[in-house]
């Protein structure tokens, strides 16, 4: 009488089929293919396992996946010398619906890592401010120049203790009069997260 492996094996060549191209097609490693067709259970971590890979392996093969499931229970259940291993483990499974989830996991993993850093970094650090115009610091005739500068829409600015509104992009102007001889600008932002940021700037008026 044929054993489960042998009826298994003696089907899968007479379709013509080898072992990996079978793993590739129902997603089991040829090694365990190999030992159902060797009636080698001991690799196994349990008789479930084996009757999930006689099943797929019958359905493919095109024979009645429970009769050939019964077979092999009548055959083997009552054995005494089959001796599992003891951790369950499901490594004879090729799962490219599993490895496509696992990089699902990591990518969803560092895009909260990075949101979240980026947050933390965000909520420790001072906002940018920067003095765009004017670019020179000495002027000749005239009594007030138009100060230009940027900084996160978030922040407010101070001038003098005068509260400066920038637009949505984070703009801000302001005209600052000039004396004679050295004029002493301050601008101070404010984050959100309370940080602070203080420009100081030097111009002066020439006759």
């Amino acid at each position: 009488m044929l054993s489960v492996g042998e009826l298994l094996q003696k089907q899968r060549i007479r379709k013509g089929y080898d072992l990996a191209h079978i793993e590739k097609q129902i997603k089991i490693r040829a090694q365990f293919l190999k030992a159902v067709e060797e009636n080698n259970w001991n690799i196994f971590s349990s008789k479930i396992y084996i009757v999930g890979i006689i099943k797929n392996y019958a359905r493919f093969l095109g024979l009645e996946e429970k009769k050939v499931v019964a077979f092999f229970r009548r055959e083997y259940e009552q054995k005494d010398d089959i001796h599992f291993k003891k951790r369950v483990s499901s490594r004879y499974l090729i799962s490219d619906t599993k490895k496509i989830v696992r990089i699902g996991l990591i990518i969803i993993c560092l895009f909260f890592v990075t949101y979240f850093g980026f947050q933390l970094f965000t909520y420790l650090t001072p906002p940018q401010l920067l003095l765009i115009e004017p670019k020179q610091s000495s002027f000749k005739h005239i009594d007030k120049i138009k100060v230009i500068g940027k900084t996160e829409k978030e922040a407010s600015v101070h001038i003098f203790g005068e509260r400066i509104y920038q637009n949505k992009a984070g703009f801000f102007e302001y005209d600052f009069p000039l004396k004679q001889e050295k004029n002493i600008l301050t601008i101070e932002a404010v984050g959100a997260n309370g940080k602070k940021t203080t420009i100081t700037k030097e111009f002066f008026l020439k006759q």
